[in-house]
């Protein structure tokens, strides 16, 4: 708790710090040791489950994780706990890094030094790791929604307490990811930034569930459920901003180019899974562009 009400306090001061906009300057991702000198053929995941326990098993040692649905009140215990769940029916491997698998781990989301603190909304899938592309399919989800329009970076610093104070109000719970949707900044056939005066992007809260509260406005803060949506991923290691973003569309773009077959169905989107007092280098998102089968 201590942590994380730091971590707000000095979010606008490391937010400016860490934001980044050159794509030239987003490192590689950081592979877990044993990938990087002896990569393994990994199995899908395989989970029973016993009451509000699963045991999951992947390359590694089988791993127990909980996961009842918490409700997502803030003031009932166990709302910062990550309580992760492997998700394999949602989530197939089709590019990049297709060796690289995420753990669960002293009960959160891993992959190498780069980890996931909080919770993920009832129903998504797990996260990409750093490297690899997958299509996803998630579901329906109420999020509360801060849009606005200028440089995404200091909107970063905007955004983050009329969010924050909706749901300290409403006694929701922190989840992971923040997600960061842009409209029209980046160039729809290259993922290159446009250069351009004005950029509109909106900045989410996603709930762990819809039974939170209501969709409808709260000052600056319009709360509404995005429908599901089916869309090509990669996960990245890196400091957030537009650069991180601009790097990964490139790679989608480059695997949309070799698979004809799929057409991009929306704007791209960011999720951001840690806070600002985790080192850049491992810094977890992932960069997404909704996506379908051509007829």
């Amino acid at each position: 708790m201590i942590r994380a009400l730091l971590a707000i306090a000095l979010l606008p001061l490391t937010a400016c710090v860490s934001y980044e906009t050159d794509p030239a300057k987003i490192p590689d991702p950081v592979k877990p040791r044993e990938l990087a000198t002896e990569p393994v053929v990994a199995r899908p995941a395989t989970s029973t489950t016993t009451g509000t326990t699963t045991s999951t098993t992947t390359d590694s040692a089988p791993q127990t994780a909980v996961i009842a649905t918490h409700s997502g009140r803030a003031s009932e215990q166990g709302a910062e706990s990550p309580n992760p769940e492997r998700t394999p029916a949602q989530v197939t491997r089709v590019g990049g890094d297709t060796k690289a698998q995420i753990e669960i781990r002293d009960g959160e989301f891993r992959f190498g030094p780069s980890r996931i603190e909080s919770p993920l909304p009832a129903g998504y899938p797990e996260p990409t790791p750093p490297g690899a592309i997958d299509l996803k399919k998630y579901p329906a989800v109420r999020r509360a929604e801060y849009a606005s329009s200028g440089s995404p970076g200091i909107g970063m610093n905007m955004g983050f307490f009329p969010l924050f104070n909706h749901i300290k109000r409403n006694d929701i719970a922190m989840t992971s990811p923040v997600e960061m949707d842009y409209r029209g900044l980046f160039d729809p056939a290259t993922g290159v930034q446009a250069k351009q005066d004005s950029m509109s992007w909106t900045m989410s809260f996603l709930y762990r569930t819809s039974a939170l509260a209501p969709v409808g406005k709260d000052g600056s803060v319009v709360v509404t459920d995005r429908p599901a949506l089916e869309v090509l991923s990669i996960g990245m290691n890196g400091a957030y901003g537009t650069g991180v973003v601009e790097k990964g569309l490139g790679l989608l773009h480059g695997w949309l180019a070799e698979h004809p077959n799929y057409e991009i169905a929306g704007e791209p989107r960011a999720f951001h899974y840690n806070g600002p007092y985790i080192a850049n280098r491992v810094k977890w998102s992932e960069v997404q562009l909704p996506v379908r089968l051509k007829l």
